[in-house]
């Protein structure tokens, strides 16, 4: 698509499908699950001087190789996540022992009634340096642990006798500047078709025209043939309305007429349906309404394939100084970063965790994500369709050009163009999926021609979505390196907006924050006096690996929300952010990424590192995962959730104060109270006495009381909005723990060995108030047919494993994550015990 128009308008009309083949009635072709029942074992193949120990034998991949002692897993599987936590691993990585090598196996057997159709496997992803077997026979593999890629094992399968498919992974050979997890973390699947079946990923959908009346959905479908003779064909498509519950209408709104052609031996055609669609209903974020298309392929008559996918109508208008438009309407992207670890689940992908991630930030007001730095797991997408999230998927973290010896940079030549197409190929029609980046941050934003090339492979593929890149030089916006962009997206540097609003070149050019504000805290951790700024000015003390939560720290490189947010109001062609980050992730412990593992003495990154380790007065940092999250590790929501849903939700009544009140030590000192409120005016008490009512004014995002003197009792604020009381919220000195609180997010689960129930256990006193700065250990135990899958408390500091039965609590949260046993009925009773208070109990009913 061209990036200029008459009116420097950028306007994108396009319908979008999801890829997630859903097995129709009546097909030829079946999507299995493949993830249960799997062999596992690793190697780090380490060695001493002296001794060499934990070494992988060779023929693992051979059917005689012997797997009976190794384990038997389900997948998706990240075999790190386990631990243990060790000090002598580098902590941007997380403490984990992700390294290594690992190989999985599993046996099956293909029915007779299979014998003549093509076997493909499918994996989701596999994290690193994959290579595949079948029947001792290679067959293919993947380096890039990120990319979804398909197999043929037609060639090697055993039709009606027991065949043995072996995995090797390798991520010693694979780097990385935050934990990627280990193993076949995403889901796999076993796919059968006829000889004659439509391409994977081979549908494509876009909309050339979308009025109130009607629609034009047109459908490009890529049909293959693995038959020595020609063979007639003829496709057609037929479009059905999905209800709330994903349920297709029980009769098309639309059919297309048949297309027909004949395919010579061993040949492949691309067909070209238009569908008018009547009164078509648009998906946006508020109201994500999604149709379903059925594609059916004949020889002759005989039905050969039936492909479904997903999708949805809508339009997107990106404006260089007026904003993004959503099916007309101006709308502020409000988004987040997330790298893709699950907290406690590791890399190991799981819807639910994943749906409830989105859950929360839909109710802090947040509708956009930033897949940081890679493309996502398929079902994100899927989630993001049905929720109502516009996303940036993206590429890469690196180019040609390394930021750490063994990242993509090994790889970039080689398979660059194979990954950015299989990104593109995959995702291009979930309608969620509204710009690609091709990457983040590089090293190469000198290179004008390489950032074009990478544009050019993804227009080849999609011509109906803006391309942009991450940038953190101070010159991308301005040295040429811009003009490669569909969409200019610049991370932090908020000195440099107006270089680039200035530039007459960049006229034309979109414009957003693709990483924002980098604020790092820990939840419910405050520190005095309460400072502002670049971290490594103001760190909290020795031996404290904390970050205070008043939401005002920061990198030297980053801001807090309140100063970004300015620019944007100072620059209204500013479109929206993605803000760094929603979630804590495990690694990259900012400010306190501070050992030495893999440092080259002499450098500025180790001198920097050991002056932080010489001023903690240690050798090594416990920290294992980020701060940089608005919520923590667990999901338990900071300060700073509520800061941006004040910004974010301005329609919602909402007040919160900070800090908590239980400060003993800080009686008759001062201790500033800040509240956030999406009202414009608030009055702050102190055990009934007034405190004084404060406006917000021009880019001010918060109201502060910087000099209240501490005294215990009951902190009030009673919020305004337009001289209206609008909001309120207490604050009070705890008494002692208590007791237990016990909730879970969901009272019914399914019995499917992956759907999951979070259930949060709060620390209280005698009158159900939190404690805070509570750390007490708590023991869970299950009455009945269910299961501990991970537990955590948001402390990055904590080396306690997250496969467990008990917790400390951290700041009076812990989590606790269960599922039901599969195939069980009832329920199940979670019980939350700790010495000297009283205990609770939850009971998740299965379903």
């Amino acid at each position: 698509m061209k990036k200029i128009s008459l009116l420097g308008l950028m306007i994108l009309v396009l319908t979008l499908c999801t890829f997630e083949v859903i097995q129709a009635r009546n097909s030829p072709r079946t999507r299995e699950s493949f993830n249960e029942g799997w062999k596992f074992v690793k190697y780090f193949n380490a060695f001493t001087e002296t001794i060499e120990f934990d070494r992988e034998p060779e023929g693992l991949h051979l059917p005689s190789a012997n797997d009976n002692d190794w384990r038997t897993i389900d997948l998706p599987h990240d075999w790190a996540i386990e631990g243990p936590f060790s000090d002598t691993l580098e902590n941007n990585t997380g403490l984990l022992p992700w390294k290594g090598i690992g190989w999985y196996r599993k046996h099956f057997t293909v029915n007779k009634a299979d014998d003549g159709k093509r076997i493909y496997i499918d994996f989701d992803g596999a994290m690193a340096y994959s290579e595949v077997w079948l029947n001792g026979i290679y067959v293919g593999g993947w380096p890039y642990g990120y990319t979804s890629f398909r197999l043929d094992l037609t060639p090697y399968i055993n039709i009606g006798k027991e065949n043995l498919i072996a995995v090797r992974l390798n991520t010693k050979i694979w780097d990385s500047r935050w934990y990627p997890g280990a193993g076949l973390y995403r889901n796999v699947w076993l796919v059968k078709t006829s000889s004659v079946h439509i391409s994977h990923n081979g549908v494509f959908c876009t909309t050339p025209e979308i009025k109130n009346e009607r629609g034009i959905l047109s459908v490009s479908a890529e049909v293959e043939s693995h038959l020595k003779q020609p063979v007639n064909i003829t496709i057609k498509a037929a479009v059905y309305k999905l209800n709330k519950k994903g349920e297709a209408s029980a009769e098309p709104v639309a059919e297309s007429v048949t297309a027909t052609a004949t395919l010579p031996a061993s040949a492949d055609h691309k067909f070209r349906l238009d569908i008018p669609v009547k009164d078509p209903v648009l998906w946006d974020i508020e109201n994500p309404e999604l149709y379903k298309v059925a594609v059916t392929l004949l020889q002759d008559t005989i039905i050969t394939d039936i492909y479904e996918t997903n999708f949805g109508f809508r339009t997107l208008s990106f404006t260089p100084r007026d904003g993004f438009y959503l099916n007309g309407k101006r709308v502020e992207v409000m988004g987040v970063c997330n790298h893709h670890d699950l907290g406690a689940l590791g890399a190991a992908f799981n819807t639910r965790a994943a749906e409830r991630q989105l859950e929360i930030l839909k109710e802090m007001g947040c509708n956009a994500i930033r897949t940081s730095h890679n493309p996502p797991a398929p079902e994100l997408l899927d989630l993001c369709d049905k929720l109502g999230f516009l996303v940036q998927v993206e590429a890469f973290d690196t180019w040609k050009t390394p930021k750490k010896r063994n990242d993509y940079n090994k790889l970039f030549y080689a398979w660059h163009n194979e990954d950015l197409r299989a990104m593109v190929r995959r995702d291009r029609n979930h309608p969620s999926v509204f710009m690609w980046s091709t990457g983040n941050e590089v090293n190469d934003q000198n290179n004008p021609a390489l950032s074009e090339s990478l544009r050019a492979i993804v227009k080849s593929e999609d011509v109906t979505r803006l391309v942009t890149v991450g940038c953190n030089w101070d010159e991308s916006g301005t040295n040429g390196f811009q003009k490669t962009l569909d969409v200019f997206g610049i991370n932090y540097r908020l000195h440099r907006y107006d270089a680039f609003f200035t530039l007459k070149d960049n006229d034309n050019l979109p414009f957003h924050s693709s990483e924002s504000a980098s604020t790092v805290s820990s939840r419910g951790e405050y520190f005095f006096p309460v400072a502002e700024g670049d971290l490594n000015k103001n760190l909290p003390g020795k031996g404290i690996f904390q970050i205070s939560s008043y939401d005002l720290a920061y990198p030297a490189w980053a801001s807090t929300a309140d100063q970004q947010w300015e620019m944007q109001e100072k620059y209204p062609g500013v479109f929206g952010e993605f803000v760094w980050t929603g979630f804590d992730y495990i690694g990259e412990p900012t400010p306190y990424g501070g050992d030495l593992t893999g440092l080259r003495p002499g450098t500025r990154r180790y001198e920097i590192a050991k002056e932080l380790l010489d001023k903690q007065n240690v050798t090594e940092v416990p920290s294992r995962s980020s701060y940089f999250g608005i919520l923590d590790l667990a999901g338990f929501k900071k300060d700073r959730f509520y800061l941006y849903q004040s910004k974010w939700r301005p329609d919602l009544p909402m007040a919160h104060i900070l800090p908590h009140w239980n400060w003993p030590e800080r009686n008759g000192l001062v201790t500033s109270v800040h509240v956030y409120t999406s009202g414009d005016e608030a009055e702050l008490f102190l055990n009934g006495k007034s405190l004084g009512k404060k406006k917000k004014g021009q880019y001010e995002y918060r109201l502060r009381w910087d000099e209240v003197v501490y005294q215990p009792g009951e902190l009030r604020v009673i919020a305004y909005k337009n001289g209206a009381k609008w909001a309120e919220d207490v604050m009070k000195t705890t008494g002692r723990p208590a007791q237990i609180s016990a909730s879970s997010d969901r009272s019914v689960i399914k019995p499917d060995g992956s759907d999951l129930a979070f259930i949060t256990i709060r620390i209280e006193d005698k009158d159900k108030w939190l404690v805070p700065r509570s750390i007490n250990l708590v023991n869970f135990t299950i009455d009945g047919p269910g299961k501990i899958v991970a537990v955590d408390n948001g402390d990055a500091t904590s080396h306690d494993p997250f496969q467990a039965s008990y917790r400390k609590a951290y700041n009076g949260l812990c989590l606790v994550i269960v599922k039901a046993d599969k195939g069980a009925t009832g329920s199940f009773t979670v019980k939350a015990q700790s010495k000297g208070l009283k205990g609770s109990a939850v009971t998740i009913n299965i379903e």
